[in-house]
Parts: structure tokens; C-alpha cells; sequence
């Protein structure tokens, strides 16, 4: 395999003539944006839904555009309880300029319009990185974009996570960037150009400030560079290198600098909370998992497809080559982190990426190169393929949809309205404290300090997490948290022993429990109890508490077992039903 450094542009050869160009011009636009309508659609289907975790990042952007810095609530103390600093910043833009956290948007509540507006511009942004990259390996650019497109429409798992309000489709925008990026400058000859390799460098930073995992594509150019080594252009690829590791490495080492004086940690508290544990030979298994996801038949025809593409040397070939690399990490990256409570493989949104753009162009071409015979047998084989794909994937998507898990405003209206109730029949000042587990719509609408009983936004507790110590951290709450309030949701008071711990019981006076009413996650969001600190209350004030707990919060409860997918009114700090 040799790297063509003085060949025309691939993209020279494959534009179309003058007389057509308006022709393709609008075929492209067309397919751009009938793939960003068809993933709108799919996305529509979950409603309102945003997935609390996404809030604790939406409350780190209100304060750093408040002007409070990065914390979870003014005045807290700086704790990284985000690992997605460039959607944060993103998203505290969006506040800045009036289109987040201020209101509403078209009658709609600007904390769910406006990251899922975001989601869909950044999908609009991948199909418009997937017809440069097509251009360059495909006469047929603007139908392996629409199908590319379609795919990714046709994916749960990818619309669900995009448009979560977690920072999924900005994650996918930077890696499809980057493997675009290589793409075009490897099937132009310019590969080793400083322009390039400082673009995929800086592209890599992004993916890296996006989620964590996004470093392995700290290695995307030097690998490919590798992958095309000739021995006359060694000392050229060794800088073009040296460049992209740079143009990672300064920024990307810059915001290390900032974490660390700013928190204390060289990696993000999130990061300490979940315990990472390296990867294991029986991780290796984790891409069967993608496999099963989308259907075996499917990703065999593809995988064919692609076998026979790179049989012949060609300029497809090297094109397809250069984009394994970026697939390949994405690959790597999902096999290598832990189980995901949150379902639907959320951390296999690269691979979906790239996976539905690499497998357009390889079926596409396929088809376009095979004889008649074969096109019948391979358009059979997809068929078969395609209807039993979609079948299991229409299945994913209407589970998810039934059972969507932990939502923002669910969460908003259940935790942060009864503890502000909670507090102000207690007369507790703002600096008081909460332990609980869901964290983001509370931290949005609590006007009391939350503690972070999980550890994702509290840096000691965090740090129970990797010895699986429950005991030292119920002995760091009733000994020096000491919460006023505590709430605890589904099975996480046995899963911290606090029903086993005598200290509970003895320290803490339950104002309201609903128990578990059955198997299905929409029940287990309802399995709620609420406690108080003894030395606040005396008889008259704990029945003060449980009175309102029982006015304020079955209505709510009930609301929960249908309503997943709801919206909200704009979570503020001191929301409250009403008494």
C-alpha cells in the first residue's frame, strides 16, 4: 500500500461535468437534509425526554454563564462533575445568547428545545461531512449520504443518545470530522501536509474535551500515516506527526493544567465516581454486542461487501483503508469501557457513525461493481437482511420509548419541588444539604445544596467508589456530610446498606416512602422514600412534612408511570408545587 502524493484529487475526477453540477449540487442538498428530516422524525418519537444525567451538565453551563465558574450550584465548591467540557461550553454559549435556560423557545421549555436543536444541527453537520468524504470515494455521493443518513435514522440506539441531551451528537460531529479530514487528504495526496495534521490533532482535542474516551483518537493520524509509510517520505511522516501530536497536546495538556488547579484532579471526578477498571479478555466480546444490535445478516453483507472492495488495488480501496483506522479506534474505545447502566450501547455512537457511512459506500460500490448475477444475489441478501434489522430495531426503539430511563423533568417535579417544600416548612438556609441519587433535575431546581450520594459531583464520595468502601461513605455522611434531607430512589438505600446501617435509622426520620410496585423501570422511578434529620423536627413538624408529602407527591407519582417522555416548565432554583 503506497501513499500517492502528486496524483490529481480523487475529487477532481469524480465531479460531475459543468451541465450537471447544479443537478448534483441539489441531489446533495436533498439528501443532507432528507437524512437530517428522517433522524428528526425517529428523534421526535421520544418526546420531551431528556435523560437526567444530561442536566448536571446543563447546570454547570448556568453558572459558568452566570459567571458562579464551574460548579454544580453557586457557591459550591469546584468539583468536575462533567466529563463533556466542550458541550458544556456549548451549551453555556446557548445560555449566553438567550437560546438556553432562559425560558422558553416556541412555547417549549429552552432546556429541552435547545440541546435537542443542537443535536439535530450537528446531525445536519455529519451528512454534510459524509458527502465530502463520499465525493472522494464514490460517483454516487449523494446516495451514499442519504442512505448513510437513513441508517443512522434507522438506529435507535444513535437518535436516542444524540438527542438525550447528553453530548453524543457533538462526540459524532468531531470523530466524522476526523475521519473525513484523513479521508480527503489521503485520497488527495496531501496526507502529510502541517495543515492536516494540525487539523486532526485539533479535531482529536475536541473529541477528547467531548467525552473522555475520545482521546484514543489522539492516534487517528500517526496511525494512518503509519498504515501509508513509504521509506522516501519517513523523515516528512515523523514531523507530520510530531505536528498533529502537538496541535492535540497543547491545548488538550493546557485544560489538564486548568483541571487540576481548578479541581484538584487530573481526570474527571465522573471518571473517579464510576471506577474504570482496565480492560479484560472478556471484554473482547463487547462489537458482538453491535452485531446483535443491528442483526448479524446485515453487518455480514456489509462486511462482504467491504472484503470484496479491498481485494483489488484502487483508489476506493486506499479510501476505505484510511477510514478503518477511525473506525477501528471507535471500535477499541467501546470495547474498553465499563457497562453502561443507561442501556441502548450509548457509548457505541462513534461506530454507529462511521459504521453507517463506511457501510453505504461499501454496498453502494458493491452493487455498482458486481455483474448482473451478483447484483440479484446481493440486493436479495440485503432485503432478507434489511427487514430483519429493521424489525428487531423498530423493537429497541418502541421498548425505549415505553421504558425511557430516569428523565429530567421526571426528576425536577419529583425530587427538587418536594425537597424545596421539604425545606422551606423546615426554614432551612440555601447552604443546607441533600443527599440523593438523581442528580441533575435537583441540581437544576433545588435551592438547597445537593449532595451527591452517587459521587459524580461530590469529589470525597467520588472517591469511596473505586474501593467500593459503602461503609466509608456512609461514614463520611452521618459524620461530616450530615445532610438535613436525604432521598433515596429504586434500590440504592440496599445498594448502600443505609436499611442495614443502625445510624440511619437512628439519625434519620422517614417523611414519605413509595414502594416498588413492580419489575418494569417505569415502576422503579416511583420506588421513592424521603428522610429527614431527627434533631430538625419534632412530632408536630415530622407530620407538617408528611402531610405535605402526601398532598404534593402521589399526583406526581402517578403522572410518572405514563408520562415519561413529558416536558417541564423551566427548572429553576426553588421550584415547588403547589401546598
Amino acid at each position: 500500500m503506497t501513499l500517492a502524493t502528486e496524483t490529481k484529487p480523487a475529487t477532481d475526477r469524480l465531479e460531475p461535468a459543468a451541465p450537471r453540477r447544479w443537478g448534483a449540487q441539489l441531489a446533495a442538498v436533498a439528501a443532507v437534509l432528507c437524512g437530517t428530516a428522517l433522524i428528526a422524525v425517529h428523534a421526535s418519537l421520544y418526546g420531551h425526554w431528556l435523560i437526567d444525567d444530561a442536566a448536571i451538565t446543563f447546570a454547570y453551563s448556568r453558572d459558568v454563564a452566570d459567571g458562579y465558574g464551574p460548579v454544580l450550584q453557586p457557591g459550591a465548591e469546584p468539583v468536575e462533575g462533567f466529563s463533556n467540557p466542550t458541550w458544556m461550553i456549548l451549551l453555556a454559549l446557548g445560555k449566553l445568547v438567550g437560546l438556553f435556560d432562559h425560558g422558553t423557545l416556541f412555547g417549549v421549555n429552552d432546556q429541552v428545545l435547545f440541546p435537542k436543536a443542537l443535536a439535530l444541527a450537528c446531525c445536519l453537520g455529519i451528512l454534510v461531512l459524509f458527502y465530502f468524504g463520499a465525493k472522494t470515494l464514490t460517483r454516487r455521493p449523494a446516495l451514499v449520504t442519504f442512505i448513510a443518513g437513513a441508517t443512522l435514522a434507522a438506529i435507535p440506539s444513535f437518535v436516542i443518545w444524540c438527542f438525550s441531551g447528553l453530548e453524543n451528537s457533538f462526540y459524532a460531529l468531531t470523530v466524522a470530522a476526523l475521519a473525513v479530514l484523513v479521508l480527503r487528504a489521503v485520497q488527495s495526496g496531501d496526507l502529510l501536509s502541517h495543515r492536516v495534521a494540525a487539523g486532526a490533532g485539533v479535531l482529536a482535542m475536541l473529541a477528547a474535551l467531548t467525552r473522555p474516551d475520545g482521546i484514543i483518537y489522539a492516534g487517528a493520524y500517526a496511525i494512518t500515516v503509519a498504515v501509508f509509510l513509504k521509506r522516501d517520505v519517513l523523515g516528512r511522516s515523523v514531523r507530520a506527526a510530531v505536528v498533529s501530536v502537538a496541535a492535540f497536546a497543547v491545548p488538550y495538556g493546557a485544560y489538564l493544567v486548568f483541571r487540576w488547579f481548578e479541581f484538584g484532579r487530573l481526570v474527571p471526578n465522573t471518571a473517579v465516581a464510576k471506577g474504570q477498571a482496565p480492560p479484560t479478555l472478556d471484554d473482547l466480546d463487547q462489537p458482538g454486542q453491535i452485531v446483535a444490535y443491528v442483526g448479524w445478516l446485515v453487518v455480514a453483507v456489509a462486511v462482504a461487501c467491504l472484503v470484496l472492495l479491498l481485494v483489488r488495488p484502487s483508489r476506493l480501496r486506499t479510501g476505505l483503508i484510511a477510514l478503518l483506522v477511525p473506525f477501528g479506534l471507535a471500535v477499541v474505545a467501546f470495547i474498553v469501557l465499563e457497562y453502561d447502566w443507561m442501556g441502548q450501547l450509548r457509548f457505541a455512537t462513534p461506530v454507529w457513525t462511521l459504521g453507517a457511512f463506511g457501510g453505504a459506500v461499501v454496498v453502494v460500490e458493491a452493487l455498482a461493481a458486481a455483474r448482473v448475477r451478483g447484483r440479484i444475489v446481493l440486493v436479495c441478501l440485503l432485503v432478507v437482511g434489511l427487514v430483519s434489522s429493521l424489525n428487531g430495531l423498530y423493537a429497541q426503539g418502541k421498548d425505549y420509548r415505553a421504558n425511557v430511563k430516569t428523565a429530567m423533568c421526571l426528576v425536577a417535579e419529583r425530587d427538587a419541588q418536594a425537597v424545596n417544600g421539604f425545606a422551606d416548612i423546615l426554614k432551612l438556609p440555601n447552604s443546607a444539604q441533600v443527599g440523593l441519587i438523581d442528580l441533575g433535575g435537583t441540581s437544576l431546581g433545588s435551592r438547597i445544596r445537593v449532595l451527591d450520594l452517587a459521587g459524580l459531583g461530590d469529589r470525597k464520595i467520588a472517591d469511596f467508589a473505586p474501593k467500593a468502601d459503602v461503609a466509608g461513605m456512609r461514614d463520611y455522611v452521618f459524620t461530616e456530610a450530615k445532610p438535613e434531607l436525604i432521598t433515596f430512589i429504586g434500590s440504592w438505600k440496599s445498594t448502600f446498606e443505609f436499611d442495614e446501617d443502625p445510624r440511619f435509622a437512628r439519625d434519620y426520620a422517614t417523611i414519605f416512602e413509595n414502594g416498588a410496585t413492580g419489575d418494569m423501570t417505569v415502576d422503579s422511578r416511583n420506588q421513592v422514600t424521603y428522610h429527614v434529620r431527627r434533631d430538625l423536627v419534632d412530632d408536630a413538624k415530622l407530620a407538617e412534612l408528611q402531610a405535605y408529602a402526601r398532598k404534593t407527591l402521589p399526583p406526581i407519582l402517578e403522572l410518572n408511570k405514563t408520562a415519561g417522555l413529558r416536558g417541564c416548565a423551566p427548572i429553576r432554583p426553588g421550584i415547588k408545587a403547589a401546598a
